[in-house]
C-alpha cells in the first residue's frame, strides 16, 4: 500500500492504511510512506502483525502530534497516552521516517511507544522531549539501527531488552538519558553498542540512567561520550537499594564524558571477556532468529 497526502496512494493518512490492513497476516504488510507531514496519531493494533512502514525519507517523512500529560488528563498513567506512535503488533519494522511530539517542554509526552516484540527500527528519528521513546513489555525484544533519538529527561524508558547499534543520542537538556525498568529474570535491558552521545552546546550535566525499577540494566559499549556526560555517570533515583539490585555498566567508550575512574562505586566497567557476550544474537535471540539479516 502507499500513502501519500496528495491523493497519488491508496490512502492520505497512515492510520487509513493501518485499518486496511488484513490482521495477522500470512505475509508482511508493507506500507510506503511518500514525503509529508502527517499530523495524526498512529496506532499499530496487536492484530497487525508483520507491518513494515517504510518512510520515503528520513527527513521528510514526518509523523506528528502534540498530546502530553496534562492534555490528556486520565490520572496518574496519562503518560502512556501520549504516544504520537504506539506499536502493539509485534514483529513491526519501520524505515526512513521521523516521529514527533511536539507538546514542547511541558512534562512527559511520548513521540514513540512499543508495546510488542521483535520490532526493527532503522534510519529513523525520534523527537521529543520528556519521555521520547518507550519501551515496553516483559521479555520483548527490539532494535534500533542507525537512528536518532532526542529528548530532556528519561528520554528512553522502559522494560524491554533493546539493542540501540550506530545510533545518536541527543540531550536538549541537565538530565537523564535512561530510565529503564528491566524485570528481574531478563539477562539484558538497554544495550547501546557504537552509539555516540551528543547535546545542546549549554547541557553540561547529563547521567547515563536512573533505575525506573530496581533491577534496571543499561550498559554502554564502544560509545562516544561527550562532555556533557557526569563524571559520576549514573544515579539511583533515591532508591539505596537500586546500587546493589541494578547492573550499569560501560566498555572501551570514548570521549570528554567517558571518565571510568570517576563513576559512581557501584557501576561496572566490564572485562574484554565480560563485553564479548553482549552479541545481537545473545541480546535479542527469541523464539525465531528473525534479528539474523536486520
Amino acid at each position: 500500500m502507499v500513502v501519500a497526502q496528495d491523493g497519488t496512494g491508496d490512502f492520505t493518512t497512515i492510520q487509513d492504511a493501518i485499518y486496511a490492513a488484513k490482521s495477522f497476516p500470512y505475509e508482511r504488510v508493507v506500507i510506503n510512506v511518500k514525503n509529508g507531514v502527517y499530523n495524526e496519531k498512529v496506532h499499530v493494533y496487536s492484530w497487525n502483525t508483520n507491518v513494515s512502514l517504510i518512510g520515503e525519507s528520513k527527513e521528510g517523512t514526518i509523523i506528528t502530534f502534540d498530546d502530553y500529560f496534562k492534555k490528556i488528563g486520565l490520572g496518574r498513567n496519562s503518560t502512556f497516552h501520549t504516544s504520537t506512535l504506539l506499536v502493539e503488533g509485534d514483529d513491526f519494522i519501520a524505515k526512513n521516517i521521523t516521529v514527533k511530539n511536539m507538546a514542547g517542554p511541558v512534562g512527559q509526552a511520548i513521540a514513540l511507544s512499543v508495546n510488542a516484540n521483535r520490532c526493527y527500527f532503522e534510519n529513523c528519528a525520534f523527537i521529543g522531549n520528556q519521555d521520547t521513546v518507550y519501551t515496553a513489555g516483559e521479555g520483548f525484544k527490539q532494535y534500533f539501527k542507525n537512528c536518532y533519538i532526542e529528548g530532556t529527561t528519561d528520554f528512553i524508558f522502559g522494560e524491554a531488552t533493546i539493542l540501540f547499534e550506530g545510533c545518536e543520542i541527543y540531550n536538549k537538556s541537565n538530565s537523564y538519558i535512561t530510565a529503564a525498568s528491566t524485570p528481574k529474570s531478563q539477562a539484558y535491558g538497554y544495550v547501546f553498542k557504537n552509539c555516540n552521545l551528543t547535546a545542546d552546546s549549554n547541557v553540561t550535566e547529563v547521567y547515563l540512567g536512573r533505575p525506573w525499577r530496581f533491577y534496571a540494566k543499561t550498559v554502554f559499549i564502544n560509545c562516544k561520550m561527550g562532555k556533557h556526560i557526569k563524571p559520576e555517570g549514573w544515579h539511583n533515583w533515591k532508591k539505596p537499594e537500586a546500587e546493589t539490585l541494578s547492573f550499569y555498566a560501560e566498555y572501551n567508550c570514548s570521549g570528554e564524558g567517558y571518565q571510568p575512574e570517576r563513576r559512581v562505586s557501584w557501576s561496572h566497567q566490564l572485562k574484554k571477556s565480560q563485553a564479548k557476550k553482549y552479541t545481537k544474537e545473545n541480546i535479542l535471540k527469541s523464539t525465531t532468529t528473525w534479528y539474523r539479516n536486520l
